[in-house]
């Protein structure tokens, strides 16, 4: 059985081999200009390869494709009609493999039974691109992105939300639990909320500004207990700018004196709100739980 499988293994290697010889066109090298026209081919195909692969997203059982096409474009020469249409098609691949799938991750997170509607999009794009008119202007389609995009959301995670609020209640009732209120912008967005705490051990240092620099130890989690990310797990502490961190973090972090060891909860709206954190289990209106250890001020 193994005998018959690399025969079988070895006459699907040859025919795909015979193929992309058999789409190969052949060289004639009479001047020395030829042999260097072929030199770089030779030269640069394995890099051109890895990035057709890796960068475009071609699958490799495909390259006779992405042969065809190359060939046809890089033979367009001067003729501009053939070179825009090679163009859109290169756009066209990028907004399907690309920017459509990160717009739907931005909308619906992991749920990928749901998709933004391509024809849509292109039935407003291509009136966009042809000057005529549509139903938003620039700034209104810009706007109404913005509040479609958070009220699909809103539904969308409508029951993460919930849980969200009510582990805050009932965090809030708890002992020893003390608060910070925030009235601050994120983005252009005014944000008001209140961060909830724990002081697991006193610090006597010195209290973080907006622009200091701090060695920090953090855990963070989410409600259900998954932990996102550990500068414990990871061996050493970091050092961090609180105007740069998530606004209940930045709160919490400028009121703790060094040498001090927190629990801190971040409801939604101080954390990263309707977005959900790249790379991570973030999912839209997280919870965020936080135990953040401050070491020392560095500057």
């Amino acid at each position: 059985m193994k005998k018959l499988t690399f025969v079988a293994a070895m006459a699907i290697a040859v025919a795909s081999l015979t193929s992309c010889m058999n789409s190969a066109p052949k060289a004639d090298l009479k001047s020395d200009v030829d042999s260097l026209s072929y030199a770089f081919g030779m030269a640069q195909g394995p890099s051109l390869k890895e990035y057709a692969i890796q960068g475009l997203r071609v699958d490799s059982a495909y390259m006779n494709d992405f042969i065809k096409g190359m060939t046809e474009g890089a033979n367009a020469g001067e003729d501009k009609g053939k070179a825009a249409y090679f163009a859109g098609l290169q756009i066209g691949q990028q907004i399907s493999q690309g920017m459509m799938k990160n717009l739907n991750m931005q909308v619906f997170g992991e749920d990928s039974t749901k998709t933004l509607s391509m024809k849509n999009y292109l039935a407003a794009l291509i009136l966009s691109l042809t000057n005529q008119k549509g139903i938003y202007t620039e700034q209104e389609a810009q706007q109404a992105a913005e509040t479609l995009m958070s009220k699909i959301k809103s539904k969308q995670f409508e029951g993460d939300k919930k849980k969200g609020e009510e582990y805050i209640t009932k965090y809030a009732k708890g002992a020893d639990v003390k608060t910070i209120d925030v009235n601050t912008t994120v983005g252009m967005k005014p944000v008001k909320g209140t961060v909830y705490y724990k002081v697991l051990k006193e610090g006597t240092g010195a209290i973080p500004t907006d622009s200091s620099s701090v060695k920090v130890h953090y855990e963070g989690k989410l409600i259900d207990g998954t932990v996102f990310d550990s500068s414990y797990k990871r061996g050493q502490p970091v050092t961090m700018v609180p105007s740069q961190v998530v606004a209940g973090f930045k709160a919490a972090l400028t009121k703790m004196p060094v040498g001090s060891t927190w629990e801190v909860v971040i409801p939604q709206e101080l954390g990263y709100g309707e977005n959900a954190a790249p790379g991570s289990p973030i999912k839209p209106y997280s919870t965020l739980i936080f135990k953040i250890e401050t070491i020392s001020i560095e500057k």
